[in-house]
C-alpha cells in the first residue's frame, strides 16, 4: 500500500468523471475543513494481507490526525501512486472496514466517492507533518 496523508485546512471536491462501470451513476459535491486526507493506493501485493494492512493504514491515519490536532479524517481512492492495483471489491471493502473502525474510535470518518475522477480543491498549509508518506 502506499498513502500520501495530507493535513488540510478546505478539502472539496465534485464528481467529475465515472471511471468504474461497477458503482452507481451519481453526482456529489462536498467540503470538509480541518481534515486529515489519506490519498490511498491499495496494491495487488496487499491482497494476501489485507488485514494487517488494514490495520496499518488505520494506525497511520490516527496517528496523523492526532499530530495534527484533527478528528476528521477522508479516506480517498488515489489510484496514481503506483502500477499495482488492487482487485476494486478488496479495495473498497478495505475502506469501508477502516471508516468503520476510525469512526469507533471517535473520529469522523468519510470517503469521496469510488470508482470517479474527482475535481479537487485542496488547501493545505505549509507546516511540519501536514504531508506524509507511507509505503507498506
Amino acid at each position: 500500500m502506499k498513502l500520501l496523508i495530507i493535513y488540510c485546512d478546505t478539502f472539496a471536491y465534485i464528481t467529475s468523471i465515472k471511471n468504474l462501470e461497477s458503482v452507481e451513476e451519481y453526482h456529489e459535491s462536498k467540503s470538509v475543513t480541518d481534515a486529515l486526507v489519506g490519498f490511498i493506493q491499495v496494491e495487488q501485493k496487499d491482497e494476501d494481507t489485507i488485514s494487517g494492512v488494514e490495520t496499518k493504514l488505520v494506525k497511520n491515519l490516527k496517528w496523523a490526525a492526532k499530530k495534527n490536532n484533527t478528528k476528521r479524517i477522508v479516506l480517498h481512492s488515489f489510484a496514481h501512486l503506483s502500477t499495482s492495483k488492487a482487485d476494486e471489491t478488496i479495495t473498497l471493502e478495505l475502506f469501508n472496514r477502516a471508516e468503520e473502525r476510525l469512526n469507533n474510535a471517535g473520529y469522523e470518518t468519510s470517503q469521496t466517492p469510488f470508482g470517479y475522477f474527482l475535481d479537487l480543491n485542496v488547501q493545505a498549509p505549509g507546516k511540519s507533518l501536514a504531508r506524509v508518506f507511507k509505503e507498506f
